[in-house]
């Protein structure tokens, strides 16, 4: 297996995969929120520090850092953001049904006794569901080429959870028109596309575990709902979803599938050691283990980018049948995100032109009657909705539909 390693030097400078260095944004806490500050305050906003402190140790630090650095990295003025969804969302809404059943599903399967659980009134619960449900429909019935996925309101809570309903919407709609847009397709042939470029990454790092799991015939499937939750629908601590949150939003499209490369090579000795049975190795790489190091995990999924880019893997037979939508507008995407006003610009922007779609920017990003609650941290509302996306249902019944697009012999991967 070859080993991928970060080599740091005096100063806070990482030597790269490739031979370039890159300085680490920030050797400690207060440096790093400091960076963050004045890449803010910059005009334009210095969006190539900003994604340099996401991907970086730690990552965003804090959710009131992520609800200024979220927007900026997606190009998302926070002083032009939707207005709540009325109603009439739900009115006629094709795939209203399913997102319901999905959201409701989840509630009832929570594992009982979880601490967040504790004291959170039935009705507190029910507002972050309903606002889930509408902020769902929302984004669909504004993109109405985007279909419905299960797993899609895993993506859906993490964002509600740290940005409030507003905010959510903006985010959860650029995330949709591009960084998840193959997962939105009518059909599951851009999700495999994407599944199939794991393989690839693990024959190029280590060729004999690449073979075995070629022998035990296990495929890519037990990748499927790490990929389009962004491991929200896995991980049980949600510390650990917002880190990947912060690294996913500020790096390419395919960097969820060059994780799963890293967690795959992470326990490269438990998969060999495993009989050489699909059924059994699917059981095992399925679950992910609950104490990774992620940070670690992180640098070597960058390694692994830079090494051995979608670019080179794309020249493979098997990656050279479709054209993926997120790829294809990544670079012009990234583009738009350079010339970018600093928030207090923007204000006074909107306040000369006497707008009236957003009451204070980031405060309107937070529900209006519970706002107070976000700013003072309530971890128990905050991690409320996250509850939600924490079985196994939703998932489940995904993996078993696109097994059953794939073939029986998929399916049979399942158990």
């Amino acid at each position: 297996m070859k080993r991928l390693k970060r080599k740091k030097q005096n100063g806070g400078v990482v030597v790269n995969g490739n031979g370039s260095f890159t300085r680490e944004p920030g050797c400690g806490r207060k440096q790093k929120l400091a960076e963050i500050h004045q890449a803010l305050i910059s005009d334009p906003v210095d969006i190539e520090t900003l994604r340099r402190a996401a991907v970086s140790k730690g990552g965003l630090l804090t959710d009131e850092l992520r609800r200024k650095v979220w927007p900026k990295l997606l190009n998302i003025n926070v002083y032009e953001l939707p207005h709540k969804p009325g109603r009439d969302v739900r009115e006629n809404h094709k795939d209203y049904n399913q997102v319901v059943l999905d959201v409701r599903r989840s509630m009832k399967r929570f594992p009982k006794g979880v601490c967040v659980w504790v004291g959170m009134p039935a009705t507190e619960r029910a507002v972050l569901q309903e606002q889930l449900i509408d902020i769902i429909l929302e984004v669909l019935k504004r993109n109405t080429q985007l279909h419905y996925y299960q797993g899609y309101h895993d993506v859906a809570v993490t964002l509600l959870l740290v940005v409030g309903e507003r905010m959510a919407i903006a985010l959860l709609d650029t995330l949709s028109n591009y960084h998840l847009r193959d997962f939105m397709d009518p059909t599951m042939d851009s999700t495999k596309h994407i599944l199939n470029y794991l393989m690839p990454i693990l024959e190029q790092v280590d060729l004999e575990l690449h073979d075995f799991m070629i022998r035990a015939e296990v495929g890519t499937i037990f990748a499927l709902s790490w990929l389009i939750t962004w491991y929200g629908h896995v991980l049980s601590e949600f510390k650990h979803t917002l880190r990947l949150y912060d690294f996913f939003l500020a790096s390419h499209p395919l960097m969820p599938i060059y994780l799963a490369a890293t967690i795959v090579l992470h326990r490269e000795k438990e998969v060999k050691q495993t009989e050489c049975d699909m059924a059994m190795v699917h059981h095992l790489l399925s679950r992910i283990p609950q104490d990774l190091p992620y940070e670690l995990l992180i640098g070597q999924a960058q390694d692994l980018f830079e090494k051995y880019p979608p670019s080179l893997l794309a020249k493979r037979a098997a990656l050279q049948s479709r054209k993926s939508r997120s790829i294809s507008t990544f670079q012009a995407f990234q583009l738009s995100t350079l010339h970018q006003r600093p928030d207090s610009v923007l204000q006074r922007l909107t306040k000369a032109q006497g707008s009236t779609t957003s009451r204070h920017g980031l405060e309107a990003a937070l529900p209006g009657d519970r706002g107070q609650l976000w700013r003072r941290g309530n971890r128990m509302v905050k991690m409320a909705v996250w509850g939600l996306s924490a079985t196994l249902g939703a998932a489940v019944f995904a993996v078993a539909q696109t097994a059953m697009d794939w073939g029986p012999e998929a399916l049979l991967q399942l158990f």
